[in-house]
């Protein structure tokens, strides 16, 4: 199970998630012909919760499942106590032939740096069990509030603000890895990037993947985002759309926001991940931290 006593529900599913995504493949080495795993979340209860498997093509892709927390613990038991179990396993997943998809682009162009590019996003995909409003419905929302917000306030920024909305995170990155292809074809010099895709709830800090010395830069800027939520900025992760844009500019500062995760893996890639789970005020501070990080960025960078 993931591990109940981190603050930081992400570090619980990172150190738990290895064996949905991994599982299959590895199975297959001692000859498996399926798999089921207990799903990622910490709440008990029946509802399962996909996500992206690995294979490799020396090996049989075998089919892999994912079981309820409550379904998993059941099995778990009746395992244990000694009773005989079989498994019968039923499933309509097919792997179709790639077709073509988008990201969509809008920006705002730089008022003395316009060469000199920030990209903010988050990703369009969602697992189909539901709705995707956390994963990453609320991301999306983030990026197009903040570019709203810039508009509205009269923002003339330094840099060109670019705004993706990347396609195909949640199987494969082809989104997030094709922009970085363009940027490196066009010769596009990205200075920074922020996305957002860790659910609409209460914004608490940054995470920031930069040199140390632009990292300490960063941290500067906390003071002045007191007011929307952001107690802290440290050095992590950036996120998984951005991420590509390091190779192409290895300077890049890249900025992930992070909101309160207690409740955000209940949620993740599960039917349950609806808009009526999303508070608006929370989805709303969200969106304000992020435009005034974006802004202070375009400032001070």
């Amino acid at each position: 199970p993931m591990n109940p006593s981190y603050k930081d529900t992400f570090k619980a599913y990172s150190e738990a998630v290895d064996q949905r995504s991994n599982g299959a493949w590895q199975a297959a080495r001692f000859g498996a012909i399926a798999v089921l795993v207990r799903s990622m979340t910490l709440k008990k209860d029946a509802y399962a919760h996909t996500g992206a498997v690995n294979y490799q093509d020396s090996l049989p892709r075998i089919p892999a499942m994912a079981l309820s927390t409550e379904d998993a613990d059941w099995l778990s038991n009746t395992l244990k106590s000694g009773v005989d179990c079989r498994a019968s396993l039923q499933l309509s997943a097919t792997w179709f032939a790639d077709t073509l998809s988008h990201n969509v682009v809008g920006e705002i162009r730089g008022t003395q740096k316009r060469d000199e590019i920030i990209t903010i996003g988050g990703h369009l995909d969602s697992w189909d069990l539901g709705e995707g409003a956390h994963d990453d419905g609320a991301g999306i929302v983030h990026s197009l509030e903040a570019i709203r917000l810039m508009k509205k306030n009269k923002i003339k920024p330094v840099h060109t603000i670019r705004c993706v909305l990347f396609m195909n995170e949640e199987n494969g990155n082809r989104g997030g890895l094709t922009y970085a292809k363009l940027a490196a074809e066009r010769g596009e010099k990205h200075i920074a990037a922020m996305e957002s895709d860790r659910g609409g709830f209460k914004p608490e800090a940054f995470s920031v993947d930069a040199s140390e010395t632009a990292l300490a830069a960063v941290k500067q800027l906390q003071p002045q985002l007191d007011k929307s939520g952001i107690k802290e900025i440290y050095a992590g992760y950036g996120g998984v759309d951005i991420g590509p844009l390091k190779k192409v500019n290895p300077g890049i500062v890249l900025i992930g926001l992070v909101p309160e995760s207690t409740l955000y893996f209940n949620y993740h890639h599960a039917e349950t991940d609806v808009l009526e789970a999303v508070n608006p005020d929370h989805l709303q501070a969200g969106a304000q931290a992020f435009y005034e990080m974006l802004v202070l960025i375009d400032k001070n960078l």
